[in-house]
């Protein structure tokens, strides 16, 4: 066997192992936004390794990168658990998008052509379509990946890799203190938005996506509830299938 060879069947694992990873930080990811996994619900090392047939090592990179994303919050001695934002930490968010968000829609008017504006309709019509179908935490999700795209379309990857975080804040924000079947802000914001970026109306814009991530955050209810502690197995239990070969990562 040539060295090309044998590097490349070392590499296989690896690469093997990464993805799995990924597949298991989505689940988990998925599980919060989606309230599977309540706010300070905890999420146990050896629970989680079990589940997804996974080390304890693998499982801990995994919770570090949630809590990067302010997803998990991590507690020395206390562990991992789902985190519960509050009040301050959801204006913080929103302030935070109003600055980045706003200050790209110029960019993003100048830079969009029919084909970007074709894939954001697209985007907002499945948004629609999730929300009247009550698939509330796809809804949320989709919303979120609207934003990140326009972020994307600016040209500026630093603010849009941001944007993702906070994004993925925000739809946690949305998922614990939003109101069922609503977003915050009406259906059809988004196609409005999408209108006069394709205008070149970058100003008007601007002003647009600032009304509507303010009606998003006028839209929450910040009730806060008690510490619970979750079935991994039972929320898990397919997800974890998918990922489960013999060998632990």
């Amino acid at each position: 066997m040539s060295e090309v060879q044998m590097a490349a069947k070392r590499r296989a694992p690896a690469k093997e192992g990464e993805e799995r990873h990924e597949t298991i930080y989505r689940a988990v990811s998925d599980a919060i936004v989606e309230q599977r996994l309540k706010p300070g619900a905890r999420l146990r090392e050896d629970a989680l390794a079990d589940v997804f047939n996974i080390s304890r090592t693998g499982i801990r990179k995994i919770l570090q990168r949630l809590a990067l994303e302010q997803l998990v919050t991590l507690t020395p001695r206390r562990g991992a658990s789902v985190t519960r934002p509050t009040a301050e930490e959801a204006k913080d968010v929103f302030d935070a998008r109003q600055l980045i968000e706003c200050g790209l829609m110029p960019d993003v008017a100048r830079r969009i052509g029919a084909k970007e504006a074709a894939e954001l309709r697209e985007m907002a019509r499945q948004e629609r379509q999730a929300l009247r179908s009550g698939q509330q935490s796809i809804a949320i999700r989709l919303s979120a990946d609207f934003h990140v795209r326009l972020a994307q379309l600016s040209g500026n990857a630093t603010l849009a890799e941001f944007v993702e975080r906070l994004c993925s804040r925000s739809s946690l924000i949305l998922a614990v203190y939003g109101h069922r079947g609503h977003l915050g802000c009406e259906s059809h914001d988004h196609d409005d938005l999408i209108g006069y970026l394709e205008a070149g109306n970058g100003e008007r814009a601007k002003s647009f996506m600032s009304r509507h991530l303010k009606a998003i955050e006028a839209s929450l209810s910040m009730v806060e509830e008690e510490d619970n502690v979750p079935d991994l197995q039972d929320i898990f239990g397919d997800s974890g299938a998918l990922v489960k070969p013999n060998t632990r990562y």
